[in-house]
């Protein structure tokens, strides 16, 4: 049982605490509820940050149910209240499944909406654009448009999640829906119809609006999404996931030129100069310059890289001196500016062409800006892919934001999620986010780890900087595998570690005539490989950063997750190269301030895959010696649930045995 509130609490503290008692209105409402006692305290404590409007960051472990223990207080508070998680998926299940059984299980009358970035949106007018202009790659593409064009007549919201099987990769999706560049606002002849503006009205009538970190962070940066309207009218803003809201915020928070915006500039302004001003200016050279221009700039960045899987991300100082790279900024500036003065003459021909115009001077404004050093307190860094290069500059860290939105809105600031640092301060997330006098609150998860869970870390195996150390790990979880029967994860800290395990356990399972799949992130949508998975139990999945969290696989279908070293930052990573430079010039340790709680925190977000219910059983493998044979691996260990320690391989393969012998 939870303790009793205070004599100090008000009515909303005493009311949480009668929804989550055994008769409440939650027992009521769902005759298989339980009282637990972690969830209870967090929902009583979220309560009190309510009614005192001020701000908390609350851990809660796996199985504590934190999503009812901040909607039951908000909900209840009789106020407004602005919800933001990570990921558009966690956004669709707060408002489609959790937010209408809290609601209907309290019996309060509030209205709900949903809201989400304009490219979730299907836009009407560059539909009726796509459907005469583009040029689409492939037949898979024409059959996509015409899928979209066949929901659009039947759609209310016009949210592209609706549409079972699109493929978030497709090339169709950009022809759709519209962006803050390429958005004419109300002289756009679809405005009245516009589903991006509908949300917004709709929000902004709501009591309890869904939004994510990007969007939210896209709102401080822009003040265009509706968000910077909803915030001073809320008395509670809750962050769900919230040890991702650093990073989100930080991607918005600063200044991106990237040669894909480039390309889809000279894109819109060739097809709006073809339909609206033929033979006013040269527009197919135009085009032809800009795309030159993106093309150089990215050549010019990538260097001597030629092949590159994923995204690599480059120092600044690596390329800013070069004269060619700079020799591309200045030439991408001025062919941004002849487009603007052709534009200019054509403004009052179409509404097209002032938002084209306003998307040149912005892109000749990013060229010039990056020409020189970057502000102070900012770092710069390229990110190069497949497909672009982006030019980043960036704060260090959304502390400055944060404090600047607390201070100007008196409201309570709740900040939850499973994993928000490896101490009862949680300075991990409360130092970048400039919360260091908020209270902080941890409440452990209720499964019995000791007894469900096992943990193996091999002692005796190749370094993580060891040439043979991907074999070794793929092979040791092959044998752990076909001891389990497939229902694996191995997590990897790199793309490169990724496919050389994947195709070393594909050889391992043919060489032993294993029927187990290898399904390996990359070949095809996330979404796509974890339907497989769980729909053919006798395969393993092999995945590296998006894989480690947001994945919920409760039951036989996972029993193993292995993971092949200690996810430590990578020093050379531009942005954690400033950080640490920081961290000396203040005298402190970066090692033991920031590598260590680093990994700790993305340990303990791997290590959260394995075990999602009371009844869950498995074993946590860690490929990784250090983790018992030097002085931080007992920091990083006391971060990872209670499993208990298993001392070797055999006993690794019999536990699994034993775990497939249930499941069989």
């Amino acid at each position: 049982m939870a303790p009793p509130p205070s004599h100090q609490d008000g009515v909303l503290v005493q009311a949480v605490l009668d929804t989550f008692a055994p008769g409440g209105a939650l027992s009521q409402a769902d005759a298989d509820y339980r009282e637990r006692a972690p969830q209870t305290e967090l929902a009583r404590e979220i309560a009190r940050a309510i009614e005192a409007r001020r701000p908390i960051v609350a851990e809660a472990g796996t199985g504590v149910g934190k999503t009812f223990a901040y909607l039951v207080p908000a909900l209840l508070a009789d106020g407004r209240v602005l919800v933001s998680t990570a990921t558009k998926s966690l956004q669709d299940q707060l408002f489609l499944r959790d937010l209408p059984h809290v609601r209907d299980a309290l019996q309060v009358p509030v209205q709900l909406a949903l809201l989400k970035g304009r490219g979730s949106y299907l836009c009407l007018h560059r539909l009726e654009q796509a459907r005469h202009d583009s040029a689409l790659p492939d037949r898979w593409a024409v059959r996509t448009l015409a899928k979209i064009e066949q929901w659009s007549h039947g759609t209310r919201s016009g949210d592209l999640a609706e549409l079972d099987g699109l493929d978030d990769r497709s090339p169709v999706i950009p022809l759709v829906t519209s962006t803050r560049d390429n958005c004419l606002g109300s002289d756009c002849p679809s405005y009245r119809d516009c589903h991006v503006m509908k949300a917004r009205r709709e929000a902004l009538a709501a009591d309890v609006v869904v939004v994510n970190h990007h969007l939210f962070f896209a709102d401080l940066a822009l003040r265009e999404t509706g968000i910077a309207e909803l915030l001073p009218s809320a008395d509670a803003v809750i962050f769900d996931e919230a040890h991702q809201l650093a990073e989100a915020g930080v991607q918005f928070l600063g200044t991106t030129l990237a040669t894909g915006q480039v390309l889809d500039f000279s894109r819109d302004m060739l097809a709006a100069g073809l339909q609206h001003a033929r033979g006013l200016a040269p527009w197919s050279e135009l085009a032809a310059a800009c795309e030159r221009a993106a093309r150089d700039l990215r050549l010019a960045a990538a260097g001597s890289l030629r092949e590159v899987r994923g995204v690599v991300k480059l120092r600044w100082q690596e390329r800013a001196g070069r004269p060619e790279f700079l020799d591309a900024l200045q030439a991408l500036g001025e062919h941004a500016r002849a487009a603007d003065q052709a534009l200019n003459n054509v403004a009052e021909v179409a509404p097209d062409f002032p938002k084209l115009q306003e998307r040149a001077r912005l892109l000749a404004k990013k060229a010039g800006g990056f020409a020189f050093d970057a502000a102070a307190g900012k770092v710069r860094w390229i990110d190069i892919s497949p497909q672009q290069a982006r030019l980043v500059e960036s704060p260090l860290d959304i502390r400055e934001a944060m404090r600047e939105q607390l201070d100007s809105h008196s409201k309570a600031w709740i900040f939850t999620s499973a994993t928000l640092g490896a101490d009862d301060e949680l300075r991990w997330f409360t130092e970048p986010t400039g919360l260091d006098e908020a209270r902080t609150l941890r409440v452990g998860s209720p499964f019995n780890y000791p007894e469900h869970a096992r943990l193996y870390v091999p002692r005796v195996f190749p370094r993580p900087n060891e040439p043979g150390h991907p074999l070794a790990v793929a092979r040791l979880a092959a044998r752990l595998a076909q001891a389990v029967g497939g229902r694996t994860f191995v997590l990897t800290t790199t793309l490169r570690a990724l496919q050389q395990i994947g195709e070393e356990m594909q050889a391992e399972f043919e060489h032993a005539g294993a029927d187990i799949a290898v399904l390996l992130q990359g070949t095809a949508p996330k979404r796509q490989l974890m339907q497989q998975f769980i729909a053919q139990p006798r395969s393993v999945l092999v995945g590296s950063q998006s894989f480690w969290e947001g994945i919920d696989v409760p039951g036989e279908a996972l029993q193993c997750v292995v993971i092949d070293k200690l996810p430590f930052p990578p020093p050379n990573d531009p942005l954690v190269e400033a950080r640490v430079k920081r961290l000396e010039a203040e005298g402190r340790n970066a090692f033991n301030d920031y590598f260590v709680p680093e990994a700790a925190v993305a340990l303990k977000q791997g290590a959260g895959r394995l075990i999602r219910t009371e009844t869950d059983r498995g074993l946590l493998v860690v490929c990784d010696p250090r983790l018992v044979s030097m002085g931080y691996g007992r920091r990083l260990l006391a971060a990872l649930p209670p499993m208990t320690r298993l001392g070797s391989e055999d006993e690794a393969v019999a536990w699994l045995g034993e775990l497939a012998g249930e499941a069989s």
